[in-house]
């Protein structure tokens, strides 16, 4: 019973704790952290068990080196080669040479602060691309930057995880992928000892064969085993296979002393062209997401609270320090390959903490005597509350920076020196759309975007656009709104979209506003803030590519025309009906049951249509006007 009662409270802490971090923004790896410091430190629900469940959940970093692999085609690395080249480059080599020193002021031998250095060069992968994803910061000049040398950290962490064991004190034989634990421990330490009674030539011939073996079985030998395993249609053996190879390419390596994560993640580079690589990533990637979790659990319940309370001043400020020399190092890169303003801001801040493989690799580090244990205690605490300020500085970035950014501490607005019929606020693929059309049938066109180099890019095929924050009032006067007949609202991001059309609707109300809207919610936002026509960004693009599909599966063309149009009618009388029964509140049980019972008048109007149509012979169509053939 002892097993089920622990797996029953870690399994509670994390469904209880993941999800309220989550919805305060603090990302899982974090929810799994102070999960472990509830049910360990806190509660003390468990205690010494840790260690072994740690060693157990490790395996979890082995599967996610397997799924980085699978997504670094060798194709996308080359083509990304000078940002992980250099900008990823660079950041991992200097920060680690900045802590490297550190470390030999304080008076720790080369290896010990090698080893720290590049420990701690390593920022959190979870944190930072949950948190751009779900801001919407990923496309930005920035988002970019961060992902480049987060992948370039992912990849570096292959080779840091064979230089550890070199660093080791002579004295210090253990094996420290962690992976070999369990049933096959004895086969393992008889593959050790049988490798080490060989002379020195012969293990690099050993090593460098199972390397090749693994490199040759990904490419000849797995694709063919998978076909044959795919074509029983059975889904539980195509995972068992998964499975199979990730546990037996770790088990291969340990056994010759390589780190397990390694040849994972080299069986997932040779694979990720493999036609079966989004297969096996849905099939890795729930055990992938378990383990990992349960690792973090056991590193959160594993914190030392007596050591954080008896000095906590120091740790504080040892993890303060560690964010400030990081966010110097990645401002500086970020200067040197050219990102400015806010994104150079997003970028530093963003990857300033410490990361999850940090715990990972301060277990290596232990159990090759690298690092003593005590030091690795401190640095772990020292490691997590980087991380848990993380979402802190995502906010002052927000909140302070970016529209301080933003509104010209970097860059001036440009002087406006044009008026026009038309103003356009944002150039992304919508407004630069709505802008060429306009302006290749003669009507003149102020056109303003807050992304210089969208700016830029614009002007070189000839379109003029000024740089500045359309949020800004003074900046719209200026675009001359004031005498222009019409305003186009077409800016990516929601809040903004709406805020701005409030304010033009009140402050110049002789001005038509036009507004792109992301769904049909967004247009009763903007019709509320004033806008006098809202279209949704997709919806007729949507219907073009639906009437294609129509044609494709064997519909007439006009046929699908007409179907097509129907379904827009029907639509658009959605769209007014459904007016009154929306409120800013969100949709309540009024407009649920409004929008179902649409729905199925829907389903009942192309249903009679079928229905007519069978019954119609083909001679008795009407071929549509040639001035009619497109939607």
């Amino acid at each position: 019973m002892g097993l089920l009662v622990d797996a029953f409270v870690y399994l509670a802490a994390a469904v209880i704790a993941v999800p309220i971090a989550n919805r305060l923004g603090l990302g899982s790896v974090l929810g799994y952290l102070i999960a472990g410091v509830m049910i360990g430190p806190v509660l003390g629900i468990v205690g010494q068990d840790t260690e072994d469940v740690m060693h157990f959940a490790e395996f979890g970093v082995v599967m996610m080196l397997f799924l980085v692999g699978l997504e670094l085609q060798p194709a996308v690395l080359w083509r990304m080669r000078q940002q992980l080249i250099g900008l990823g480059g660079l950041q991992v080599i200097g920060t680690t040479a900045v802590f490297a020193g550190a470390g030999l002021l304080f008076g720790y031998s080369w290896q010990t602060s090698v080893t720290l250095g590049m420990i701690l060069a390593l920022s959190s992968t979870a944190i930072v691309l949950q948190t751009l994803n779900e801001k919407g910061w990923m496309k930005t000049s920035g988002g970019q930057g961060s992902f480049s040398v987060l992948l370039t950290q992912d990849i570096a962490v292959i080779p840091m995880l064979a230089v550890l064991p070199l660093l080791a004190p002579a004295s210090a034989g253990e094996n420290p992928a962690g992976a070999g634990s369990g049933h096959g421990e004895s086969m393992v330490d008889h593959a050790h000892d049988y490798l080490a009674s060989l002379p020195g030539w012969m293990q690099a011939i050993v090593v460098f064969a199972v390397i090749i073996a693994i490199i040759a079985a990904g490419r000849h030998l797995m694709r063919p085993i998978f076909r044959f395993i795919a074509e029983a249609r059975m889904r539980e053996i195509f995972t068992a296979a998964a499975l199979l190879l990730v546990v037996g390419t770790a088990l291969l390596m340990d056994m010759v002393g390589l780190s397990a994560a390694l040849g994972t993640f080299l069986a997932g580079v040779v694979l990720s062209d493999s036609e079966y690589r989004h297969e096996l990533e849905s099939d890795i990637e729930p055990f992938k997401g378990l383990l990992l979790g349960l690792f973090f659990l056991t590193v959160g319940a594993g914190i030392d609270f007596g050591l954080l309370f008896g000095a906590p001043g120091t740790i504080f400020a040892l993890a303060v320090g560690l964010i400030l020399v990081k966010f110097l190092v990645l401002f500086a890169l970020g200067a040197l390959f050219g990102l400015r303003g806010a994104n150079r801001w997003l970028f530093a801040l963003g990857l300033a903490q410490a990361g999850e493989f940090a715990f990972v690799l301060f277990g290596i580090a232990t159990q090759t005597s690298v690092l003593d244990p005590e030091l690795v205690k401190t640095l772990t605490l020292v490691v997590a509350i980087s991380m848990i300020l993380t979402p802190a500085l995502f906010i002052l970035y927000e909140r302070v920076i970016a529209p301080r950014a933003l509104s010209g501490s970097d860059r001036e607005p440009d002087s406006i020196d044009e008026k026009g019929r038309v103003v356009v606020a944002g150039m992304g693929r919508f407004g630069q759309v709505i802008s060429r059309l306009l302006l290749t049938n003669g009507y003149e066109v102020v056109i303003l975007d807050h992304d210089p180099q969208t700016v830029e890019n614009v002007g070189r095929v000839g379109m003029r656009a000024f740089y500045g924050d359309a949020t800004r009032p003074d900046l719209l006067h200026s675009a001359g709104l004031d005498s222009a007949d019409l305003f186009i609202a077409a800016v990516d991001d929601r809040e903004k979209q709406t805020m701005i059309v409030e304010h033009v609707a009140k402050t110049y109300p002789r001005v038509k506003i036009l507004a792109r809207a992301r769904d049909r919610h967004h247009i009763y936002e903007l019709e509320n803030a004033g806008a006098h026509v809202a279209e949704r960004e997709v919806f007729e693009s949507a219907l073009a590519l639906g009437k294609r599909a129509m044609v494709e599966l064997g519909v007439h063309p006009f046929r699908a025309l007409t179907k097509t149009r129907r379904f827009q009618k029907h639509d658009f009388e959605m769209l007014d009906d459904l007016r009154e029964n929306f409120n800013d509140g969100g949709v309540d049980k009024s407009y649920i049951d409004a929008m179902r019972a649409h729905s199925d008048t829907l389903f009942d109007i192309m249903k009679a249509e079928r229905d007519e149509r069978d019954d119609r012979e083909e001679r008795s169509w009407t071929p549509p006007p040639k001035s009619d053939a497109t939607l």
